[in-house]
């Protein structure tokens, strides 16, 4: 069973992340430091200079060539579960929106913060063979479902974008719907659009198209898929998150392959910017909760959907992934634990820039962060009787 001494170390790690939301909040809500502009400004330093270091740093620091292949490949098969299931939902449901609902959703039931919650937790709970694991899950996540979750964002863009301006001049209006509760704001053809930033939403706003009307509007309009395609394809190749990604794991094999290391003046470099990722993305997110009404942004209903993703769905296909695989014991047990961490702090940089239910998000991690060491306790507790 878990000591309380190994909690203490887990809150001890989970503390520091409330103490930089907190001075972020502070600091607009009360302090009156940063203007909305500003607060934009610093969650773009955020994904672009903060994540991908700190994403380069802890993958070049991992062996690729002592991966546990199987619990992976569980991994993945449950994120793609969640990733038809998603599809599935959005396919049948005629509400506005649902393909946008849905990149949420896959979000909130498949990316977890494996490495401030998980590395802790699971490391006293069954030992370094099991941070080990989490790490590895941590990486993967970071080359591989994070691009995928940025790619389906800048679809996402493109159609908003590409469609839109052309549907407003051949249709009524279109509606769009914001961040806002479910109010919608409509643009007719003679309107402007909700203020734009890289061409796309405000980034405090969401901006919801009706991707069904999108994809009828498409036709119309001449939006053909490669050039769509092309232009994702040229965005991700720019975004600092894919190629400190790529990067990290090409010099990864290369290091551990012939056992060379970086110079300790490109390592100390790396590292003091890789040490703000997690810090100043809590930072941002305090940020973002300052300019709310309400702390809790999304409302009762929301918060309560997400925390069911988050705790069932994602443990629910990572059994079913499990299953699939053979995973038996305490690899089982660690597999899905780790489906059950709190939501990660990065899906939210992400939704905040993409302007994509960042409130949502927002709520996700901070409440979810605060309830889960008790949820996954007892998950522990009840597979160690099963």
């Amino acid at each position: 069973m878990i000591a309380w001494a190994d909690i203490y170390k887990v809150v001890a790690a989970m503390a520091p992340l409330y103490f930089a939301l907190a001075l972020g909040y502070g600091s607009v809500r009360w302090w009156r430091f940063f203007s909305p502009e500003q607060c934009a400004a610093i969650n773009t330093m955020v994904i672009y200079f903060s994540m991908p270091f700190f994403t380069f740093d802890f993958v070049v620091r991992t062996d690729p060539f002592s991966m546990n292949y199987r619990v992976i490949a569980t991994d993945a098969v449950s994120k793609v579960i969640t990733i038809l299931a998603m599809a599935a939902w959005a396919r049948c449901c005629a509400k506005a929106g649902a393909y946008s609902w849905s990149i949420t959703g896959f979000s909130l039931a498949a990316l977890n913060n494996t490495l401030v919650v998980g590395v802790p937790l699971l490391n006293a709970m069954y030992g370094k063979w099991a941070q080990d694991l989490i790490v590895q899950i941590a990486v993967v996540q970071s080359i591989v479902w994070f691009p995928l979750l940025l790619m389906a964002f800048e679809l996402r863009k493109a159609w908003v974008v590409g469609v839109g301006g052309g549907a407003t001049s051949t249709t009524d209006d279109i509606v769009l719907d914001g961040g806002d509760g479910g109010r919608a704001r409509r643009v007719g053809p003679g309107l402007s659009s909700p203020p734009e930033k890289d061409g796309y939403g405000d980034g405090d706003g969401d901006v919801e198209i009706n991707m069904d009307g999108v994809i009828a509007s498409a036709a119309g309009s001449g939006l053909r898929f490669w050039p769509t395609a092309r232009t994702v394809g040229l965005k991700l190749a720019r975004n600092p998150n894919v190629y400190a990604s790529v990067l990290g794991v090409v010099w990864a094999c290369i290091a551990y392959r012939w056992h060379l290391s970086l110079p300790g003046i490109v390592t100390g470099s790396l590292q003091v910017m890789s040490k703000t990722g997690t810090g100043m993305s809590m930072f941002s997110m305090g940020l973002f909760m300052a300019q709310q009404e309400r702390v809790i942004a999304c409302g009762a209903g929301l918060t309560a959907l997400g925390m069911a993703l988050r705790f069932v769905a994602g443990p629910v296909a990572t059994l079913l992934g499990a299953a699939a695989l053979g995973l038996r014991g305490d690899v089982l047990h660690l597999a899905i634990i780790q489906a059950a961490l709190p939501q990660s702090i990065a899906s939210f940089v992400f939704a905040k820039e993409y302007g994509l239910h960042a409130n949502v998000l927002s709520t996700a991690v901070i409440f979810g962060t605060l309830i889960s060491l008790p949820i996954l306790i007892a998950y522990y507790a009840v597979l160690a009787i099963v």
